[in-house]
């Protein structure tokens, strides 16, 4: 049995590496935890998640001064389009939540996810192939974001930035623009989401131990902060198939994990 700094340090980088790379950051946690001894506490991944998010502000400092200077036409459509999008999102999460919804911890609703998201990858991708895309956000693209969230809410595995890039990617957007935009309205939906779950989880008064939880969010933190910024290069020349291939074996992975165990 590993000591538990140590799981929660692997915990965290994994959070890191996955949060908002579209392999889905729920599916690598859900093993992981599985594997290495047993679930954490729901605080403990909202926490992980908010230190993976709050990392990357600085990437995106250019685009949220711009953001922040309201005067220019252009900066006004593009924060309202982010509010538009976090405004959809936050209607739709709240109604799963009266309705009582909550992701299923198993591999198979995971392992479905990440096959469906690493085919629609491959396919967007052939399909946009020597076509022109474009480098704006349209409200079409808005919503479709909007609904991406909502979707990797519904379905474990399915990646928040993965549902959200593909959707935008799919109504002709640039790689490079839905991936911004995806961050861009992921960062302060996470993070909202974040500070409700945090608020309720001290409000239950759950027995935390504050050392390993402000560990796991330093790590996630640091290594989001390396994986975003590698990412983020890394889509101004290179498409998204290695990422589906990727979410198509580790699917089949899971798939091959859930059958053994029956």
């Amino acid at each position: 049995m590993l000591p538990d700094w140590l799981i929660v340090v692997i915990l965290g980088i994994i959070e890191g590496i996955t949060e908002f790379i579209p392999v889905s950051s729920t599916g690598h946690l859900l093993v992981a935890e599985h594997w290495l001894g047993g679930q954490r506490t729901d605080l403990f991944n909202v926490v992980i998640q908010c230190g993976a998010v709050l990392a990357v502000l600085p990437l995106f400092r250019d685009r949220i001064t711009m953001l922040l200077r309201w005067r220019e036409p252009e900066s006004r459509l593009l924060t309202l389009k982010i509010l538009a999008a976090f405004f959809i999102t936050g209607v739709g999460g709240m109604a799963l939540k009266k309705l009582g919804y909550k992701l299923p911890e198993e591999y198979l609703p995971v392992a479905i996810a990440l096959l469906v998201g690493g085919v629609a990858f491959i396919l967007v991708e052939a399909a946009l192939k020597g076509r022109h895309a474009a480098d704006s956000i349209s409200w079409p693209v808005v919503i479709a974001v909007a609904v991406g969230q909502l979707v990797a809410a519904v379905f474990p595995g399915a990646s928040r930035s993965g549902s959200t890039i593909i959707f935008a990617m799919a109504l002709g957007t640039g790689r490079v623009a839905a991936t911004e935009f995806s961050f861009l309205v992921g960062i302060p939906t996470m993070l909202a989401a974040g500070a409700l779950e945090i608020r309720e989880g001290l409000k239950e008064g759950g027995h935390e131990q504050w050392g390993l939880l402000g560990l796991g969010f330093v790590v996630a933190a640091v290594v989001s902060f390396v994986a975003v910024k590698w990412l983020l290069r890394y889509v101004q020349t290179h498409t998204f198939v290695s990422f589906g291939i990727y979410r198509i074996l580790f699917g089949l992975l899971l798939l091959g994990l859930f059958f053994a165990h029956r």
